[in-house]
């Protein structure tokens, strides 16, 4: 079978460079502790969807054209999450900017570029998640409940349209991938009273993969080097080195253990940092 590696993907070096500044500028603001992050997504939010407003006397504008730009401001908004009554205000409320900002971004036309949209969501992640580890990895359109109960280590993968409901919290370990349009759930509802939520945590260990449109129920383990196949509902944990398929998910095969052993080292990201 042919060993295929991620190819570095170059882009125009005038692009590099713009990139690089403008990531670098988003970058030492976030890390100003005194950066007004509301502000920050407005002004950003602004300059993609309606770069013509700063030269506009919005009191010109039609009530429609008004109401889109007060969507630029994330202080204009609500998010399913400050609904959930657990909410923790205090770590949500510095968030909420940064995930309004990651969800419209991945919704305009700089959210399909690879190269741009996975640095920039890098630094979000950073600022956003409980921790994040060294080349964290996000392709378009994921979306996260709180955001501050992630725990994510290095070299995690999350492909696109992948939903992270953190409510009750989700661990990622080194070196796992969860795949396109795949759901990791960590909370559940009482079969008779919708109000009565339970909030376990989820954990995917290291080197684990999530495979397309997969379901994590709340309070698994994927285990280390495990792997929950392509449509299944996992709804009890999995055990090292073994792949579950089906709904509900049920273990199919272990990884060979001499296939384990003479595996390839890591190959270097061509997106990684530095």
């Amino acid at each position: 079978m042919p060993f295929l590696p991620l190819r570095p993907v170059p882009v125009a070096d005038a692009a590099t460079d713009l990139y690089e500044e403008w990531l670098a500028w988003l970058r030492e603001a976030l890390d100003d502790p005194d950066c007004d992050r509301n502000e920050l997504c407005r002004a950003i939010l602004t300059d993609i969807y309606h770069p013509e407003a700063s030269k506009l006397d919005p009191s010109t504008l039609s009530p429609t054209a008004r109401v889109a730009l007060a969507q630029m401001d994330p202080r204009n908004v609500t998010l399913e999450p400050e609904y959930y009554e657990e909410i923790d205000l205090a770590r949500y409320e510095p968030r909420k900017p940064l995930l309004w900002l990651w969800e419209m971004f991945d919704r305009s036309t700089l959210g399909e570029n690879v190269e741009l949209g996975v640095h920039f969501r890098r630094i979000l992640a950073r600022h956003v998640f409980g921790r994040c580890g060294k080349n964290f990895k996000a392709f378009t359109h994921v979306r996260f409940s709180f955001g501050y109960n992630m725990d994510v280590g290095d070299g995690v993968v999350i492909h696109r349209h992948v939903l992270m409901d953190d409510r009750g919290g989700i661990e990622i370990g080194d070196g796992a991938s969860v795949s396109d349009f795949a759901n990791v759930y960590s909370h559940s509802h009482n079969i008779v009273d919708g109000r009565i939520v339970y909030l376990p945590k989820t954990t995917i260990g290291r080197g684990a993969r999530i495979t397309y449109h997969a379901t994590i129920l709340a309070g698994t383990t994927v285990a280390e080097d495990s792997m929950v196949g392509a449509g299944s509902m996992l709804t009890k944990s999995t055990e090292p080195h073994w792949v579950y398929v089906g709904v509900p998910a049920r273990k199919v095969k272990e990884k060979p253990a001499d296939e384990r052993a003479t595996k390839a080292p890591p190959t270097r990201d061509p997106m990684a940092d530095g």
